[in-house]
């Protein structure tokens, strides 16, 4: 197989991941005369704010995702390629895919990051992560296909493990899963399931840390909590999750949970990639880089968004956050550097301006921590839908997406909650 990408007198940039970071450098250098080759394993830019809404069945994936294709139609520069990169060449100046090689005048780092398990092998094999669209679908099938058996279950301690939750992670993620799974077990499952008793299903919320919402402020932290226990949803910090096999979730504190349902929202890393030295990967398997995101002791790669860690920035001295912003900032600033470089000029180097944060814990109920003004409840609630409704890429996404709230909103219900799964091949 061959690429297939044409060569032409213009510098060619290698963008490697179409997430925030990566997707907002191409969007601004596509505007311009060079040649983009940009690669992903999807054919879509994914809204990875918004997947727990589709794991809990409020959302259609296809609302938070977006073609690459269709958002570069007009752009005879931007060549996309739906493959796998497998290592970079630096010594050559190329990478090499499932397509084959590919050569790069400048190459762009941006594969984001995963889950990270921390080594626990059960959890690898037994846990529910939630880092791509295809994870939020799994979740919601298995959540969906939970309470489908839980009705024939035969014995109480079988229909308890299926209908018990626990998530782990108090962080932005782990918190919105959680507040939205007490409000369909409070709200809309009684109605799916009237044979069932929802007293029996608890849902689990741990944060080893002392608080939920730790990056947050206080006041945001100690209304997340709140929140979070006005829904039922039972607390525990300062205890961690030590060991799942599928049927007990075990803590640090001796305690044993029967559940077939752990979500893990517990941490992510950097997706590694082969071809550098490991010194060139710091904490969480991020790729250092300088304030020009450059990565260390390459004048001609760059890494960006969650996959970078930048130190230089005393605020943020173990790197910025992993998060949309920081990754979008970084690829803007990259695109006007790029111009710069071909231009012979000085480099401007990343400062991150931060725009705040946000969490939403359930209806009418959120938290939003900006720099001026830290609040919570229903004003907070309506902010943080207004941000993510204008984030998302697409007229119809952002149009679908507000219907669907719109209606849930109204009814205190939701029709999406179906189970899909792909068909297998059986032998003729």
């Amino acid at each position: 197989m061959t690429p297939n990408i044409p060569d032409t007198p213009q510098k060619r940039i290698v963008i490697i991941g179409a997430g925030f970071g990566g997707l907002a450098l191409a969007q601004k250098l596509a505007r311009h005369d060079v040649q983009i080759v940009l690669i992903d394993k999807n054919n879509y830019h994914q809204f990875q704010p918004l997947f727990y809404q589709v794991a809990m069945a409020g959302l259609e994936p296809s609302s938070i995702s977006f073609p690459l294709r269709k958002i570069f139609q007009r752009k005879k520069n931007v060549h996309i390629r739906i493959t796998e990169v497998t290592k970079v060449n630096p010594e050559k100046n190329s990478i090499d895919t499932a397509l084959g090689e590919i050569t790069y005048d400048y190459l762009v780092l941006a594969m984001g990051a995963g889950t990270n398990f921390f080594g626990m092998k059960n959890m690898i094999e037994n846990a529910i992560p939630m880092k791509s669209v295809s994870e939020a679908i799994y979740l919601r099938n298995r959540v969906l296909q939970n309470f489908e058996d839980a009705l024939t279950a035969e014995d109480a301690e079988t229909r308890e493990g299926l209908m018990n939750m626990v998530v782990v992670g108090g962080g932005p993620t782990g918190v919105e899963v959680s507040g939205t799974l007490a409000e369909m077990k409070k709200v809309i499952l009684p109605k799916d399931y009237p044979e069932m008793d929802f007293n029996m299903m608890k849902i689990y919320l741990f944060e080893s840390s002392a608080e939920v919402l730790e990056v947050m402020s206080e006041e945001a932290s100690s209304k997340g909590k709140e929140y979070l226990e006005r829904l039922g949803v039972i607390v525990k910090t300062g205890v961690r999750i030590t060991d799942f096999d599928g049927k007990y979730a075990y803590t640090s504190t001796g305690e044993q949970i029967r559940t077939n349902n752990v979500v893990w929202a517990a941490g992510i890393k950097g997706n590694s990639i082969e071809g550098f030295a490991p010194e060139i990967y710091g904490r969480g398997s991020r790729i250092k880089v300088n304030q020009f995101n450059q990565v260390d002791g390459y004048e001609n790669i760059f890494a960006v968004g969650d996959i970078a860690l930048m130190s230089g920035d005393p605020k943020f001295p173990n790197g910025h956050p992993q998060m949309a912003q920081p990754a979008i900032q970084q690829g803007k600033l990259l695109a006007k550097n790029f111009l710069k470089i071909m231009r012979k000029e000085d480099l401007k180097p990343f400062e991150y301006k931060d725009l705040g944060s946000m969490a939403t814990v359930g209806r009418n109920l959120a938290v939003v921590d900006l720099p001026f003004w830290k609040f919570q409840g229903a004003f907070a609630w309506y902010v943080w839908m207004f941000v993510h409704l204008m984030s998302i890429l697409g007229i119809k996404n952002k149009v679908m997406v507000f219907i669907n709230w719109l209606w849930s909103y109204i009814t205190y219900d939701q029709s999406l909650r179906l189970i899909i799964r792909p068909k297998t091949k059986t032998g003729s």
